[in-house]
């Protein structure tokens, strides 16, 4: 079978590509003039621009063959992240693209024209960015269900003419003033427009443990924080750490000492902003779990897991089933109030503790025991936190496989339809607890099917466990420098004199 190296070798397009590109990176740019490079510049961008148009026609391509089924990835999304190694943002937007601005396949086998061609075609001239379709794919979106296709396509005309003389920012500005024509009472818009606009979205968790969010609000959720903020993120409220500011759940803002909270006022240094951060995690403390259900067998709470070791150092951070990392001294804190469930893990054993054999569905503690030892879906390369996963067994209950916590691992929805029940099935995944004495021993192994690896390979995630990835590329690069050490010290013996 050839590689993929062997495959792309033999592409001509690709081949002139490459070469295009070493006589680019290799080229003396001094010689240039300053007009001369200038032009270069302008080149250049226009040749990505259009290689965008080519990426959609290759994410058209693979969801046409449904390569995913192939590959065992779990649809077109899956598959562009676990191939190409994308993040998951950059796949969601090159799917989005892909579907707007590239010339799709109907189910009778016919080419269609781009939803928005005017934008497509300014893409392929090179004309525009993947940043300004993206600002003309928002406006369209916004533009309420009852503009008509005629006025559409005309909004759509314009918006493409905005981007290929402007920024993107002034696509959105040039968006505003056509809605502003086309609904300038907003009769239009309807609850229909509002619910498909909404929206709530975390970004990725920094460094620092902060976390940007964007949303759009419905007017009726808008109106419940409003109430909210109007009350308790005022001066003086929900001050954190400070016994004598108003706590929501705690004091009665009407009945407060008016002397305390006037001191509290004057001690309170926050922003606007910063008040409402704190009234609304004031506001979630103060709903408990108890009115929130449960969710796959856990009460709805912040489940926190940290190791002995960072506990007793009081330093590192704990995690949660959703991902989030905390500071391990927030989290102890977190742990005193009534909402999270605290689990305490020794990472030099790998198990948490053994809850029997009698029953098919775990119990709550052996699911907090595979939170804390998986921390996500175990099947390789999935991002999926515990939240949203299943306890599987792998060694099946009907095989008389037990329910205890070795037998137990987090697998999400997706991937847990993939796995065969015959481990030999090979036109499956099959999973299995590693061994003792190997590096990955007491995790979860997938073995592919053989479509995907016909010598079914185990493979294992390190996506929720990247302090091991790190520490085993500090050992390799600690090794790699003593070999080195050791061989110059032996060519520096054996370069002395002999009478030295």
């Amino acid at each position: 079978m050839s590689s993929v190296g062997d495959i792309q070798q033999r592409d001509t397009a690709l081949a002139a590509l490459e070469a295009a590109i070493d006589a680019l990176s290799g080229e003396d740019l001094s010689r240039f003039g300053d007009a001369e490079f200038a032009a270069r510049v302008q080149g250049l961008e226009a040749c990505r621009r259009r290689l965008e148009t080519v990426g959609h026609r290759h994410v058209v391509e693979i969801n046409d063959r449904r390569l995913w089924t192939a590959s065992g990835s779990v649809g077109l999304y899956r598959y562009l992240v676990e191939t190409l190694r994308l993040a998951k943002a950059d796949a969601v937007a090159r799917v989005q693209a892909a579907a707007q601005l590239g010339v799709m396949t109907s189910a009778y086998g016919e080419k269609c024209e781009p939803r928005l061609p005017y934008t497509a075609a300014a893409q392929a001239e090179g004309v525009i960015s993947g940043d300004h379709a993206r600002a003309v794919m928002r406006v369209m979106d916004r533009l309420p269900d009852a503009i008509d296709t005629e006025h559409r396509a005309v909004a759509e005309e314009h918006l493409a003419a905005a981007a290929r003389v402007g920024t993107p920012e002034m696509v959105g500005k040039v968006g505003d003033r056509i809605l502003g024509y086309l609904d300038p009472d907003g009769t239009l818009t309807t609850d229909k427009d509002r619910a498909r606009l909404r929206a709530a979205t975390f970004g990725e968790q920094r460094l620092d443990g902060m976390s940007r969010f964007e949303g759009c609000f419905d007017p009726e959720l808008r109106a419940k924080f409003d109430t909210v903020f109007a009350k308790w993120a005022r001066p003086g409220m929900c001050m954190p750490d400070d016994p004598d500011s108003p706590q929501l759940g705690v004091h009665d803002p009407e009945g407060f000492d008016p002397v305390r909270l006037a001191a509290a006022v004057e001690r309170d240094t926050r922003t606007p902003a910063q008040r409402r951060h704190d009234a609304l995690k004031a506001f979630l403390d103060a709903s408990g779990p108890e009115r929130l259900g449960t969710h796959r067998g856990l009460p709805v709470s912040i489940v926190l897991t940290m190791s002995v070791a960072d506990l007793m150092r009081g330093a590192g951070v704990a995690r949660t089933a959703t991902g989030t990392t905390v500071p391990v001294r927030q989290a102890w804190r977190m742990a005193e109030g009534s909402i999270p469930l605290l689990m305490i893990f020794d990472e030099t054993r790998g198990k948490p503790l053994y809850l029997g054999e009698g029953a098919r569905i775990a119990s709550q503690w052996q699911r907090l025991a595979a939170i804390a030892r998986d921390r996500g879906c175990t099947h390789p390369d999935c991002s999926a936190p515990a939240t949203m996963c299943a306890m599987h067994h792998l060694i099946p209950w009907a095989a008389q496989g037990p329910t205890d916590i070795d037998n137990l691992t987090l697998v999400c929805d997706a991937h847990h339809a993939q796995i065969t029940a015959d481990p030999d099935d090979a036109r499956g995944w099959a999973a299995y607890r590693v061994p003792p004495g190997t590096e990955d021993a007491g995790r979860t192994a997938f073995c592919p099917p053989a479509s995907v690896d016909p010598r079914r390979r185990a493979r294992v995630n390190r996506f929720h466990h990247p302090e091991q990835v790190l520490a085993a590329s500090v050992q390799r690069r600690r090794a790699r420098l003593l070999t080195h050490r050791s061989r110059d010290i032996h060519h520096s013996r054996e370069s002395r004199h002999p009478l030295e």
